[in-house]
């Protein structure tokens, strides 16, 4: 029987709003109530005495992204990598991919790619284009949870990561590779809506799962907005993939936002051919989302 008055720490696995289910550290798992408003995620480290909540540990390695009506979400914490999932069908945001990656790295968190529904046509042109935009820099793995084609490279990198997080837009298949690593969890899944083409909503929490083979990683929610927080305009290039060859140099003016600037070791390298200008194009699409979220608002009382 547990003691009321000892304080005990565990992780958080899952979160349902006016409750979250915590792993202890002796493994047990236990279900405490919390305050509906709470900012608590998946990953965070609590102390609990009894069933309530008595301190969240400081956290590293916490995913956030701005949603499209700009409020800031936190999608976990104490994390160490982050796996974003694409699927021929449905189509995934332009610049998803660029979002969620330079936020891991503001995060300091690494990342790769997973192409799922491999059995399905159009994975492997999707999976070339990924790998001829982001070549060494970041890595996509082509797999397919029906088939289970891929699944054994996927489980080693998976096991290699540590504590991570799949994010992806509803229907790419992130409960359905769960399924398929851990067939025991029977995460429900859904269909994709013929006439919209977009992926139904089915997971509704976040929620942590050990994986067999090493690793511990977390399904979410699927969503379709994924606008880094941490990074100002000045500093996206830094973190944006495809500039790495070319920034050690650097740029004649420091606050260069390597647009149409003098002296810009981007531009030079999109002349030389070091920068595609399809990258180009997308690091300047993402430049100006930054620039109106951080734009001054206007309006209230004068």
């Amino acid at each position: 029987m547990t003691q009321p008055d000892v304080v005990r720490t565990a992780t958080v696995v899952a979160h349902y709003g006016v409750a979250v289910a915590v792993r202890l550290d002796s493994g047990a798992l236990e279900r405490v109530r919390v305050p509906r408003r709470t900012s608590l995620v998946v990953g965070d480290r609590v102390e609990i005495r009894g069933e309530t909540l008595v301190r969240v540990e400081a956290s590293r390695g916490v995913l956030r992204r701005r949603d499209s009506h700009g409020r800031i979400r936190s999608v976990a914490s104490n994390l160490d990598c982050l796996g974003i999932v694409l699927a021929p069908r449905p189509d995934s945001p332009v610049g998803f991919v660029d979002r969620g990656l330079v936020a891991a790295r503001a995060a300091g968190l690494s990342s790769f790619i997973v192409v799922n529904k491999s059995d399905l046509p159009g994975a492997a042109e999707l999976h070339g284009t990924l790998e001829e935009a982001y070549g060494a820099e970041v890595s996509a793995l082509l797999v397919s949870s029906v088939s289970g084609a891929g699944l054994t490279p996927l489980q080693s990198r998976l096991a290699e990561a540590g504590r991570g997080v799949f994010v992806g837009t509803s229907g790419v298949g992130k409960s359905s590779l769960f399924n398929a690593l851990l067939p025991e969890l029977e995460l429900a899944v859904g269909e994709i809506n013929e006439v919209s083409g977009l992926g139904r909503h089915v997971t509704s929490t976040a929620t942590l799962h050990a994986l067999p083979g090493g690793g511990e990683w977390i399904d979410t929610p699927g969503f379709r907005d994924f606008g880094p927080v941490e990074v100002s305009p000045a500093q996206l290039a830094a973190f944006f993939p495809g500039f790495e060859s070319v920034l050690e140099g650097g740029c004649h003016f420091r606050d260069c936002l390597h647009r149409s600037e003098p002296g810009c070791c981007v531009l030079e390298g999109v002349g030389t051919g070091l920068i595609t200008d399809q990258r180009h194009a997308a690091y300047l699409s993402l430049l100006g989302e930054l620039e109106v979220a951080h734009a001054p608002r206007s309006g209230g009382p004068k």
